[in-house]
């Protein structure tokens, strides 16, 4: 059984494997974000909940068992670690450090997503008296994902359709290009008025969100790949 619109987090140097599991978890029904590193995680976290982390160990600069065992500090979040160490002394460092649970490399993607709705199954009775609001930060913009609601400040930002329909597909897959394709959710591919279509879209949804549309900080362009929503 599958927990319903649930957020999960990858962290993997790999940009191949975070690619793969970001599509096969999106596939599987969750809602996944992607992060490089544990700086770029950080981030990341910093303006978003998860329902769940996914955390490579071995990553350059900071390693996926520190991370854990900083964030332990402060969340509660669920954390699977996955790598290719699969020496008894090494799981027990990453269970020592907080994880939940410890997958090593190289597995099957089935075998992952038992063990995250494993996880993930035991999470919702303690969770459910106190529901976590899923808000992305945006500097001084805020975006409620469960309302589909923009805040400047105290001060509404009305979206239309279309803009809320952007808001959710990025909202999805933070820090990571989504194509214009994708924005316009024809797998038969766009032409050259939906992709001027979606580029204006973009333009207006920016005048919502930066302190200068021109120069933006959070809805950002990815050459040849399309945009990205990074918040704080």
């Amino acid at each position: 059984m599958m927990v319903p619109d649930a957020h999960l987090l990858i962290v993997d140097d790999d940009e191949r494997i975070r690619g793969l599991l970001q599509k096969f978890l999106m596939r599987s029904g969750f809602l996944v974000s992607v992060a490089r590193d544990a700086a770029q995680a950080r981030r990341i976290l910093g303006g978003l909940e998860f329902d769940m982390i996914v955390l490579d160990v071995m990553m350059p600069g900071e390693d996926g068992v520190t991370l854990t065992r900083d964030l332990r500090r402060r969340l509660t979040t669920p954390i699977l670690l996955l790598t290719a160490r699969g020496e008894a002394s090494n799981r027990i460092e990453g269970l020592e450090a907080g994880a939940d649970d410890y997958l090593v490399k190289p597995f099957e993607p089935k075998e992952l997503l038992l063990r995250i709705n494993a996880i993930l199954r035991r999470v919702p009775q303690a969770k459910a008296a106190e529901p976590v609001r899923q808000v992305i930060h945006l500097g001084a913009v805020r975006y409620d994902l469960d309302r589909g609601e923009m805040w400047r400040g105290e001060v509404p930002v009305r979206l239309t359709a279309t803009e809320a329909q952007l808001m959710r597909i990025f909202a999805g897959a933070l820090g990571t290009p989504i194509s214009r394709e994708k924005l316009v959710g024809d797998g038969a591919g766009v032409d050259a008025a939906q992709e001027r279509a979606v580029d204006v879209q973009i333009t207006r949804l920016r005048r919502k969100i930066e302190e200068d549309p021109k120069t933006p900080r959070y809805l950002q362009t990815v050459r040849g790949e399309g945009y990205m929503l990074q918040p704080d």
